[in-house]
């Protein structure tokens, strides 16, 4: 199987050994936004991104940082994209952003989760809304 084959079929994240895995709450009502992230906080993970990915499961997300603006270039899927600030407060919601396009650069941003399309819906997430994030075993 080529390394492309693989980076396609395999989940986005992955058992990192003993580590828990790391995940994003909801700090208003404790609920788990994100059960699966992966960070990506090298100029390489950031490059490479969601491309070759045929998408993303419920509760998985992509946190770019930092980060204050993405494209869905080369993309074969729609994703979320939110917008957060060093507080890890959402300063932008973009909802079901499709490939082969490009979101302006949000200054407050300091970085972004990328989540499966629909997603802040459904977890009924907005602006001002907190975040953060826990390494821990269960949500």
């Amino acid at each position: 199987m080529s390394e492309l084959q693989s980076h396609i079929s395999k989940p986005l994240a992955e058992s990192s050994g003993s580590r828990p895995p790391l995940r994003i709450f909801h700090s208003a009502t404790g609920r788990c936004v994100a059960e699966r992230v992966v960070l990506a906080n090298t100029a390489l993970t950031r490059l490479r991104g969601l491309l070759g990915r045929r998408g993303l499961a419920p509760g998985e997300a992509l946190w770019l940082r930092p980060c204050n603006g993405v494209h869905t270039l080369g993309m074969l899927f729609a994703i979320d994209v939110i917008f957060l600030d060093q507080e890890l407060r959402i300063v932008r919601l973009v909802e079901n952003l499709r490939p082969f396009r490009v979101t302006l650069p949000q200054p407050q941003a300091r970085s972004v989760l990328e989540m499966a399309a629909h997603s802040a819906a459904r977890l009924q997430l907005k602006a001002g809304d907190q975040l953060r994030a826990a390494r821990t075993e269960h949500p």
